[in-house]
């Protein structure tokens, strides 16, 4: 029996991100793709144009994915600041270098794809800027409750703490160690005082 359209789309989707996860976009051709997907060339050209237009819906489903589970974090019991110190708790365990399928697309791919296309770049952009706006909706939440006694700006502390655990995710894959996370994670706190 033939799959429905949308589950033969979502299946592509999910089994080339896993290979993109551990080899990058570049390095994962189509017929890597329908190999793994187990689907005709054509069947890929039907549900997407060109491979640039793949990488923009494996890009928003990421996103997708991921913003719903930073809500999920962010929304849980507690003050501003555990709620945010739980989501980077979740960061750390979540991208250690034992976990090749789960790991972030925007550290993976993101600086690869932003110089293969503008497209590609705009969504790893938007995406980026609203965990960004939800880390700082969370700050909001820590300062107004008085959990979070920094006077740094929440959108500028924000962004901060965002580029501080992307960098921090860059450095835990070039050293192959958790390390980095320990740093961030105790910068964190120092921050978010």
């Amino acid at each position: 029996m033939k799959k429905p359209a949308a589950e033969t789309r979502q299946h592509i989707l999910d089994v080339t991100r896993a290979l993109m996860t551990q080899k990058g976009y570049t390095a994962v051709g189509l017929a890597e793709v329908v190999a793994a997907a187990g689907v005709p060339k054509g069947s890929f050209y039907y549900y997407f144009k060109s491979k640039g237009e793949f990488g923009q819906a494996l890009l928003d489903e990421y996103f997708a994915d991921y913003l719903r589970t930073v809500d999920g974090l962010l929304a849980a019991d507690g003050s501003g600041a555990e709620r945010l110190l739980g989501y980077f708790k979740y960061w750390a365990d979540t991208q250690g270098t034992d976990l090749p399928d789960d790991k972030c697309l925007v550290v993976k791919l993101g600086p690869e794809m932003c110089d293969l296309s503008e497209d590609m770049r705009i969504v790893l952009q938007r995406g980026t800027d609203a965990i960004i706006e939800r880390i700082s909706r969370c700050v909001r939440l820590g300062q107004d409750d008085g959990s979070i006694t920094s006077a740094v700006p929440a959108e500028a502390l924000a962004q901060s703490l965002y580029e501080l655990w992307l960098g921090a995710s860059l450095l835990a894959k070039l050293n192959k160690a958790t390390t980095p996370f320990d740093t961030a994670f105790a910068t964190t706190q120092r921050l978010v005082g």
